[in-house]
């Protein structure tokens, strides 16, 4: 029996676990990846509504010229959670909402759609998709790779890591979790089969 329907999947995991390069395979895949990070710094950086309640929040530095102060808002932000809380119930709704129109559109052509979001449960978007995708990793290895692969410092690293849901939540809720303590081939591997199970659905 074939089905024809459109399959909505979204692809999270925390800070340095390698769901970034998930996605990037994907894309060589050709499939449709949307970055939810990407769309968020779109928001804050063209939308007036947002960009007037972050100014009205955390002050006048943190646009420059009309442009996002990406350091000083990180260095607000990120150093208390409920600076974070403010900033997610700022940006989540208007970027969950451009997520779900531009997911749409893509479905009117293609079959699966993929969605990157670090923060999925934080931001209370599982119910946008049809599954969730968890990519893991040693949280040792996974400072490790910010560190080495993105000028992190260890205080930055453990900043942005204590504000994500803990792994050991996210895999009750996810409907695929995938490790990727062991290198770029085995991480391939699990996205093909990712893929054959979704394109057979």
């Amino acid at each position: 029996m074939t089905t024809n329907k459109k399959l909505k999947v979204a692809i999270t995991g925390s800070i340095g676990s390698g769901k970034s390069l998930f996605c990037k395979y994907l894309e060589k895949c050709k499939y449709n990846v949307i970055s939810a990070d990407d769309t968020a710094k779109v928001i804050l950086s063209s939308n007036e509504i947002v960009k007037k309640k972050i100014i009205r929040e955390f002050g006048e530095e943190s646009y420059l010229k009309g442009e996002l102060n990406k350091i000083f808002l990180a260095e607000k932000v990120f150093s208390n959670p409920e600076n974070v809380e403010k900033i997610n119930s700022i940006v989540h709704p208007e970027t969950i909402k451009k997520i779900g129109n531009m997911m749409d559109k893509i479905l009117l052509k293609e079959k699966i759609v993929f969605v990157e979001a670090a923060l999925i449960y934080e931001a209370n978007m599982e119910e946008l998709f049809d599954y969730v995708v968890l990519i893991t990793a040693n949280e040792q290895i996974r400072k490790e790779r910010k560190i080495k692969n993105s000028n992190f410092t260890e205080e930055e690293f453990i900043k942005r890591n204590l504000n994500q849901i803990k792994d050991v939540e996210k895999k009750k809720r996810a409907d695929f979790v995938f490790e990727n303590n062991e290198g770029i081939n085995e991480l391939k591997q699990k996205a093909d089969f990712l893929l054959n199970i979704l394109n057979a659905l």
